[in-house]
């Protein structure tokens, strides 16, 4: 729990310091690459796998379509569920690690080590609603026609959770790749490529060596989907 803010934040203080001490977890190291976390189920009777740190990206193909989610720090995870059903659509679920992730365990007895802390429980839960808001927000960014539309929207939804102002613009401090982004907006990598070059035409999205530094305000349509808010570096 002491690795995660939002949920160390959640106890009240007077109880703060006893919960660090009993709310604990082992953690697993994840390296780059792919990873089969949907094979296994780590956590019998837990609640699933927390994100310490790191990036991951989970991509669904169902026929010629497909799409993908990006997870990092403070997502729940649960990677097997539903892997035993038998889905009318067929599809396919990989998962791929693109930065070293470490994520905590949270398996049946750190689940009754929690369960003295109802705050916790409450946090949880509302870690796994926010990110089904997050899929939402990003169902509605992928059906713009236009792919430098989706791109400059998505870049502005990352940066509400992992931008950091400079004076220069938002930087969004992720190694996104080309063929990355494309499952991210649902296009084909040379649609990205060209997207990205009009949006650098334009001044508005240009890749550095520690992410993409993003200037100008959000899209419109961002703003209607939800507010953005980045931290000052």
């Amino acid at each position: 729990m002491a690795e995660d803010p939002e949920l160390a934040d959640a106890i009240p203080p007077a109880d703060r310091s006893a919960a660090l001490e009993h709310c604990v977890a082992r953690a697993m190291n994840l390296p780059r690459g792919r990873w089969a976390g949907q094979r296994t189920d780590v956590t019998p009777g837990g609640i699933g796998l927390l994100v310490i740190d790191g990036l991951l990206i989970r991509r669904v193909a169902v026929g010629g379509g497909f799409g993908a989610e990006l997870l990092g720090q403070g997502d729940l995870l649960r990677p097997w569920q539903g892997e035993g059903a038998q889905p009318t659509l067929s599809q396919s679920i990989g998962w791929r690690v693109l930065e070293p992730a470490r994520i905590a365990v949270l398996d049946e007895p750190a689940a009754v080590r929690f369960a003295r802390y109802p705050e916790l429980t409450g946090r949880l839960v509302a870690k796994a609603l926010e990110r089904s808001r997050n899929l939402v927000n990003e169902m509605a960014i992928v059906h713009h026609t236009r792919v430098e539309v989706r791109l400059h929207m998505l870049f502005w939804h990352l940066a509400d959770r992992w931008g950091r102002v400079r004076p220069d613009g938002v930087l969004v401090p992720l190694r996104l790749t080309h063929a990355i982004l494309a499952d991210l907006v649902s296009a084909r990598r040379p649609s990205v490529s060209s997207g990205l070059s009009e949006l650098a035409r334009q001044g508005l999205v240009q890749r550095v060596g520690d992410g993409w530094l993003l200037r100008g305000e959000p899209p419109g349509e961002l703003l209607q989907l939800q507010p953005v808010h980045v931290a000052e570096e």
